[in-house]
């Protein structure tokens, strides 16, 4: 429904199909009504909690309201390398959305990432890297995002002259790559992809200072 169409005009809709005004939304959403204006007449940017708000009391899928508010951003096609490939793309994309916080989202991811660093260090950790990592290639038909940074890192983390140290930061990535923390939910290319493209960056900016101390 929402695939070529702003959210301006699927809000507008979807007020017309369940006979709503936008004050009875807001009194529903506890959104104020001058922001819903705002929203669908394009000079404002809806938030994520506006979408979950909207979301819920017009009985209409957040992805599809996700969709929406980033219609303008160009689908990607298995042959779209840059897009898929390109960590600087989805960012620079998102440079200026409102949906996220994107420095609140690098820390949460760099939290994670710490956690999967001493994870990676146990015997537990260590088989779920090497067990499970082609098939999260193959569950998502090897062609996501990061896909060849992480099969890199993968080659790495099992090449016994990587040090431990080493291991231990390449294998953060992996497994937040196969144990999807997603922060971001996955809902619609590039926002899903933003954590795991920080997530990468984190890890592969990590790697090159050590490079450099050494």
């Amino acid at each position: 429904m929402s695939k070529h169409l702003t959210i301006g005009v699927l809000l507008k809709s979807l007020l017309e199909k369940h006979a709503l005004s936008m004050r009875k939304l807001s009194g529903l959403s506890g959104i104020d009504p001058a922001t819903i204006s705002r929203i669908i007449n394009g000079k404002q940017q809806a938030k994520l909690s506006h979408l979950k708000q909207f979301s819920l009391h017009l009985h209409v899928p957040l992805e599809e309201l996700v969709n929406a508010s980033v219609g303008d951003v160009p689908e990607p096609t298995r042959h779209s390398d840059d897009m898929y490939h390109s960590i600087d793309s989805i960012q620079n994309v998102l440079e200026s959305s409102e949906l996220f916080d994107q420095q609140f989202t690098a820390d949460r991811v760099r939290q994670e990432l710490a956690k999967y660093e001493k994870y990676a260090q146990t015997g537990e950790g260590d088989q779920i890297i090497h067990d499970d990592f082609h098939s999260k290639v193959e569950q998502v038909n090897g062609a996501g995002p990061f896909i060849e940074q992480l099969k890199q890192m993968f080659s790495k983390y099992c090449d016994g002259n990587t040090s431990s140290d080493e291991r231990a930061i390449l294998g953060s990535a992996l497994l937040y790559f196969i144990l999807s923390a997603d922060i971001i939910p996955d809902y619609a290319f590039p926002i899903g992809y933003l954590d795991d493209a920080i997530a990468v960056k984190l890890v592969m900016e990590r790697l090159a200072q050590m490079d450099r101390s050494v």
